[in-house]
């Protein structure tokens, strides 16, 4: 696949307000959701249950920063934005939640996130992105490597994965990093 031949689009979901964008996408992301969990979630995510209600409150929570990464019509992969520092007008820091199909792993997926993380600063205005990743999972902080993110911190310990103990790394890079570094045109 040619890196070109990508979209990023929303999918948001706000039940109170009656506002639902691109839920045709819906089962996509559920199905690919599903198929990684073991890699985003630890023992105590509220989508553990792998319900349809757990995904749309999932989504809901995060409308509006769910961002599909769309072929056509088929759901590559998305980014999420959560944890949000700052306020409505300005956000300082966020997040980032990414899950990908297997058919999309390498280069595309490093594309992928190098024009997310792009985005992040240009349109969002953020400062910092950063990403909890479990030490195990070499792909991601591979990836996260390739767009200029450090390791910040281990939390030994942090939380629980199929009932052991799961420690966590953050990662994070800065704006003023992709200025001076140039790591992520």
């Amino acid at each position: 696949m040619q890196r070109q031949q990508f979209r990023f689009e929303r999918i948001m979901i706000n039940r109170k307000a009656g506002l639902f964008h691109n839920i045709k996408y819906f089962p996509q992301v559920m199905k690919l959701y599903i198929k990684y969990l073991r890699n985003l979630e630890d023992d105590f995510s509220l989508f553990s249950q792998r319900s349809l209600e757990g995904m749309v409150e999932t989504i809901e929570r995060i409308t509006p920063h769910f961002y599909l990464v769309l072929a056509d019509d088929e759901v590559c992969g998305f980014f999420c934005l959560e944890h949000l520092i700052g306020s409505e007008n300005k956000i300082h820091s966020a997040e980032v939640i990414t899950c990908f199909n297997r058919k999309y792993w390498g280069v595309f997926t490093k594309y992928a996130a190098r024009n997310f993380q792009d985005f992040c600063f240009d349109v969002l205005g953020l400062t910092k992105i950063k990403a909890l990743v479990y030490p195990q999972n070499s792909r991601v902080k591979a990836i996260l490597r390739v767009c200029g993110f450090r390791r910040e911190a281990l939390l030994k310990a942090e939380t629980r994965k199929n009932n052991r103990l799961q420690d966590i790394e953050i990662y994070s890079v800065f704006r003023e990093h992709n200025l001076k570094e140039g790591l992520c045109n």
